[in-house]
């Protein structure tokens, strides 16, 4: 799946060469890039990253840049906006819950399931009112509409973010349960692959 959205990239940015359509190219290539950039850091801070992982921020940035934004999917598709919203959100909630299971797991700290799902949680929805605060600043200062139907559109927004929160945190909870799942089993390739960070030498 990773290497199928990096042809699909490539794909795009050589038709949009070919076309003429340049912006294509550019945002193609530059997608492109920021997929690169996960592996390039994880190497850098001696961070192992599961597969599953980096072909899900991959996925993640065609959805965004690539079909969003030059496929104006965001404008063809209503709930095109909610499923990256929510899966941008679980995303979140399974970093807050790697997080919290680092200073559980390396005992720099005690906490219970729940509290690491809390506070998991806590993590992916304030991610999520940044960026909306973020995106009413844009708009502000220069005019931009990124918020679409103001109120109304960030309400919306904070929804689905709570939403995906909560089943990205309930993960954290289900793995230190011991349950499985497909996002479960995301965390244990996480921990398996990255057993020192977790107190595991």
């Amino acid at each position: 799946m990773l290497y199928l959205t990096w042809i699909i990239l490539i794909g795009a940015a050589v038709l949009g060469f070919v076309t003429d359509e340049f912006s294509v190219t550019f945002v193609g290539v530059g997608t492109l890039l920021l997929t690169l950039v996960p592996i390039w850091l994880g190497e850098k801070v001696g961070v192992r990253l599961p597969t599953a992982f980096v072909t899900a921020i991959a996925a993640f940035l065609c959805a965004t840049l690539l079909l969003g934004e030059v496929g104006d999917f965001y404008e063809r598709y209503w709930w095109w906006d909610v499923v990256l919203h929510g899966g941008s959100a679980v995303a979140f909630g399974l970093v807050g819950s790697l997080l919290m299971l680092m200073l559980v797991k390396g005992e720099r700290l005690k906490a219970a399931p729940i509290t690491v799902a809390f506070f998991a949680f806590c993590f992916a929805v304030m991610i999520g009112a940044l960026w909306e605060i973020w995106e009413f600043t844009l708009d502000q200062l220069f005019g931009l509409n990124t918020q679409k139907s103001g109120l109304v559109d960030t309400m919306w927004d904070l929804i689905v973010d709570a939403i995906g929160a909560l089943i990205g945190a309930s993960a954290g909870w289900a793995y230190l349960k011991g349950r499985h799942g497909p996002l479960v089993e995301g965390i244990r390739a996480f921990v398996d692959k990255n057993r020192r960070l977790f107190g595991d030498d």
